[in-house]
């Protein structure tokens, strides 16, 4: 009886290679839209595009009992409401945040579970957490997450097929304030926002330093006021990414 034995040699180390480069473009391609021509150019909805008159405000890596309800009474203050893009696993350390995120009118979206690279393809553990930080949310606020923005903003292919899988809309920013960084103050913030900010923009920012420089939120709280009282002198709107009419944006330009 003939047993066939599997290929062997140049061919099979070729073919095994091939596999291999298929897979990690697969898992690494859509990270190419991190880059901010691309997406602007060919994925506006990913970038953050909306209405000309409105400018979403968002924030993530929270909730952080540190921070987070100095965000929270600031907005309050100057009549703001904006998106918390949260991660699943500080939720279940300040669930009392989440709940207040969403009493005080304030959009919920999901930023994964924890703030991680992905440097190798796993599909499988990418759905996994990203159904574990949506069952999170939907427990904790009561109200299911439609956004999903990835760590550091990368898109792989096994985070762009999860989010698909659970109905998940994936966001990235149009401008940001670099305000992770130590050496960013207010000021800072404020024109390097402004660079990129225009009607329709997407803005990024951090309500916690969990994933950033020690303390760094406290540039970006200082910040706020400046940067909203610049966006109602230009004629435009400051609310969350369900006012943004980003999926409006999506048709008008198909």
């Amino acid at each position: 009886m003939r047993i066939d034995r599997p290929p062997t040699g140049p061919a099979a180390w070729q073919a095994a290679a091939a596999a291999a480069t298929a897979a990690a473009a697969l898992h690494i391609g859509p990270a190419g839209t991190w880059l901010p021509p691309v997406r602007r150019l060919l994925f506006p909805g990913l970038d953050g595009q909306g209405h000309p008159g409105h400018v979403a405000l968002t924030f993530d890596d929270g909730p952080d009992r540190a921070s987070t309800p100095r965000f929270l009474e600031a907005l309050d203050g100057l009549g703001v409401r904006a998106t918390f893009f949260l991660l699943g696993s500080a939720l279940t350390e300040a669930p009392e945040l989440g709940r207040e995120l969403v009493a005080r009118g304030h959009e919920v979206g999901l930023h994964g579970w924890d703030h991680r690279r992905p440097w190798w393809p796993g599909p499988v553990r990418e759905l996994r957490e990203l159904r574990r930080a949506v069952r999170a949310v939907t427990d904790v606020c009561g109200t299911r997450p439609r956004w999903y923005r990835p760590p550091y903003g990368i898109l792989t292919g096994g985070r762009w097929a999860a989010a698909h899988r659970l109905g998940l809309r994936t966001v990235l920013w149009s401008a940001w304030g670099r305000d992770w960084t130590a050496g960013a103050s207010a000021e800072t913030i404020v024109r390097t926002v402004q660079r990129r900010l225009e009607g329709g923009a997407t803005v990024l920012l951090h309500d916690s330093d969990r994933t950033s420089a020690p303390g760094s939120w406290r540039a970006t709280l200082h910040a706020l006021p400046a940067l909203v009282q610049h966006c109602r002198r230009q004629g435009l709107t400051v609310g969350p990414l369900r006012d943004h009419g980003t999926d409006d944006t999506v048709r008008r330009l198909q």
